[in-house]
């Protein structure tokens, strides 16, 4: 007999004893030392935490103080995103009036977001499209209950995704409120 078989059978007895005995053992022991603490079970759909501050949950178009909205229809989001989840169709904006009276204005800038689409089965929520948006109109809110039980229902629209309007806010499209031209808007400076 060589020794290297001499070897493996004396330590295959050895391991056989630790197998039956010892391991079953060490398992049982990760059981007894949960046991008897405290379980940590949350409540979830009763009792809801609040998330961190920087957590990326839906997405939202923002607007400006007048209501017009911040997407300038760039797709730079689209672009971004790594999932494929975002279409944007841009179009220009018009200063001209239509027979009403209303300008076609819906943002500052010389083109908007016409349609704006984020497919929630493809998102990864990893906020690349708000780091790419140079207008600062797409970020990320808090909420993250996106479950449905509707696949088309998961596919959220421009007006599913732009913020409310807020009192002092009109909805677009309206001229411009805040300045005579998109770089007003984007300083912050009013007329």
């Amino acid at each position: 007999m060589s020794e290297s078989s001499q070897s493996s059978s004396g330590s295959s007895g050895a391991k056989g004893v630790k197998e039956s005995f010892w391991d079953p053992v060490a398992g049982f022991g990760v059981t007894f030392r949960t046991m008897f603490k405290k379980v940590v079970t949350e409540q979830y759909p009763f009792e809801k935490l609040p998330t961190a501050p920087r957590f990326h949950g839906r997405h939202q178009l923002n607007r400006w103080p007048d209501g017009l909205e911040k997407c300038i229809g760039c797709e730079l989001c689209a672009w971004a995103c790594p999932a494929d989840a975002i279409y944007v169709e841009g179009a220009s904006n018009s200063d001209l009036e239509d027979a009403d009276g209303n300008s076609q204005r819906f943002s500052p800038g010389e083109r908007y977001g016409r349609v704006y689409q984020i497919n929630y089965l493809r998102c990864i929520l990893c906020g690349l499209c708000i780091e790419a948006c140079p207008t600062r109109a797409l970020t990320m809110t808090n909420e993250y209950e996106l479950a449905d039980d509707n696949r088309a229902d998961l596919i959220y629209e421009k007006s599913d995704l732009l913020a409310p309007l807020l009192p002092g806010m009109e909805q677009p499209p309206h001229p411009m409120r805040l300045g005579d031209d998109e770089g007003d808007y984007y300083r912050g400076t009013t007329r």
